[in-house]
């Protein structure tokens, strides 16, 4: 066991304010999840799998002070209720899906832009799949 310290640089302050961080967001991409969800006959009582992905731009652009949990959202808490929700009742739109998640993560605290987004991945044989984008913004980011 050696007791030498590693050499940790300081870099408080050496960062230009060019680059200072004007953003934060965290993400959740293509959540698998079955859905009883269509409004064609076929697909009535018939879970189909969605892949629903989440980008949350949050409020605070600060560094954490240390790297502990408490700073960071709960992805396990944001995964959990996607589920609950998608499975929480039959669906015919995927538009009516979206706006249950949607209202549910808009609500939180910190939140500052949001985006939703669901895919069918299991439509068309020759496509990746069909879906529905919904956001708090215009354009690519908030």
């Amino acid at each position: 066991m050696s007791d030498v310290v590693p050499f940790k640089p300081r870099l408080d302050g050496l960062v230009p304010e060019s680059l200072a961080v004007r953003s934060v967001k965290i993400h959740l991409d293509s959540l698998e999840v079955m859905a009883d969800i269509g409004f064609h006959e076929f697909e009535i009582g018939a879970p189909q799998r969605l892949l629903i992905s989440v980008e949350v731009w949050l409020e605070d652009c600060y560094r954490p002070t240390n790297d502990e949990a408490g700073n960071a959202w709960n992805y396990d808490h944001l995964r959990i209720e996607v589920e609950r929700i998608a499975r929480s009742r039959r669906f015919n739109l995927q538009e009516t899906l979206l706006a249950e998640i949607y209202s549910w993560i808009a609500a939180r605290d910190g939140v500052k832009g949001l985006r939703v987004a669901s895919c069918k991945p299991d439509v068309y044989p020759n496509a990746r799949g069909v879906g529905v984008e919904i956001a708090s913004f215009a354009g690519v980011a908030p």
